[in-house]
């Protein structure tokens, strides 16, 4: 079991915004900015970050929550910065308020919930569950 973790627990994660974290790279008619699913990205990172220490033998945290707004755009180039800081634990899942920013201002905000696991026990209890994706391959 995870060694307990301390209400104000930090964690961070950065990136320098590259052409395919953009919502451009998703759809050529959309803008070149930083996209929402990467500005997550980051800050489940962070969360990530945040909690690992705390975690034993073959632990993790996976994700099971997240509420985010996104304020701000940026462009290529921009260095993001998310930060994660644990706010609450509940006997089983952990929220996290997290926030990102770039050069100039807070680009986002919101909370992501986690929960530790055993990668071991996690696989095994899962072993079923993992379907494969259908080939779109065209078979004769």
């Amino acid at each position: 079991m995870a060694r307990e973790i301390p209400i104000g627990a930090r964690g961070e994660a950065h990136e320098t915004v590259e052409f395919k974290h953009t919502m451009t790279a998703h759809h050529e008619q959309l803008p070149p900015v930083y996209s929402t699913p990467d500005m997550i990205r980051l800050m489940e990172t962070a969360a990530f970050q945040a909690l690992h220490p705390y975690c034993e033998g073959d632990e993790i945290t996976v994700g099971t929550a997240i509420n985010i707004q996104h304020r701000a755009a940026s462009g290529i180039g921009a260095h993001i910065q998310a930060e994660a800081v644990l706010e609450s634990f509940d006997g089983r899942f952990y929220t996290l308020r997290v926030s990102a920013r770039d050069d100039v201002q807070e680009i986002g905000r919101g909370t992501v919930g986690r929960a530790i696991v055993s990668i071991g026990k996690f696989v095994e209890n899962n072993e079923g569950e993992v379907k494969r994706v259908p080939s779109t391959e065209t078979r004769n």
